[in-house]
């Protein structure tokens, strides 16, 4: 397909450097650490626990990767990724990617947010229950947009995408994909869209892209499989 394979050589060198981003992600949780006398104090930063959950906004932005939005200590099987778009533009889709292969050079959609909602099938719109440990990145994208839905029963907005592309690729696919034809090429639409800004706020992580949209994110593990995990970390340490 022309359209694929023009988005395949464009994004080449940009998936690249994220398969070498994603390689580089900590396999062991960060930890900030306060020196007093004697004792040393470790402490997640930007974490608290408040009803049964730790809730983080422990995210990053690598400068390798201006596009690239991602938790600085892995998503794991129960975790809850917390994703609100506060502002997102007309012809903007906030895509969560997962990594499909050992190097990252194919990538799975996982969920995508546009201004008419997103693509979560039941549950909260902006919560993301993480089904099993791996890699995920947030990123921005623009795709064409319509006025008025160009037919009967056709939104304005896309709706369906390719399961699986290679990272930082968001392939949008049906009706509406065919009547946008080769618009979908248009260089406008072919890059990410860089974050212009980001800070911490508690235990939030608030982004700003270039063009105005505006998100903050949020992770949640439930402390009681940390309590889980302790113990039975204890009693494999205190075999002989």
């Amino acid at each position: 397909m022309p359209y694929w394979n023009a988005l395949r050589s464009i994004r080449r060198s940009a998936s690249l450097r994220l398969v070498a981003l994603c390689l580089a992600l900590p396999a062991v949780p960060a930890m900030a650490q306060t020196e007093l006398p004697g004792v040393v104090v470790t402490a997640k930063p930007h974490t608290t626990v408040r009803g049964g959950y730790e809730v983080s906004g422990d995210f990053k932005v690598d400068p390798r990767m201006p596009y690239v939005v991602f938790a600085a200590q892995p998503l794991v099987a129960g975790d809850i990724l917390k994703v609100q778009p506060i502002h997102l533009g007309d012809d903007a889709y906030l895509v969560l990617q997962e990594c499909a292969s050992p190097d990252c050079s194919l990538a799975r959609v996982v969920r995508v947010w546009s201004p008419l909602g997103s693509t979560a099938h039941g549950g909260k719109e902006d919560q993301v229950r993480i089904q099993h440990e791996n890699k995920y990145f947030l990123w921005l994208k623009k795709l064409p947009g319509f006025f008025s839905p160009p037919c009967f029963g056709c939104s304005t907005h896309y709706g369906s995408f390719k399961y699986e592309s290679p990272p930082l690729v968001l392939v949008p696919t049906g009706t509406l994909a065919a009547y946008a034809g080769k618009r979908l090429e248009l260089p406008e639409y072919v890059d990410p869209i860089p974050v212009e800004s980001h800070r911490h706020d508690g235990t939030y992580f608030h982004v700003t892209y270039a063009g105005g949209t505006r998100i903050r994110v949020q992770r949640l593990r439930a402390v009681a499989d940390q309590r889980d995990e302790a113990q039975e970390a204890g009693s494999t340490g205190g075999q002989p």
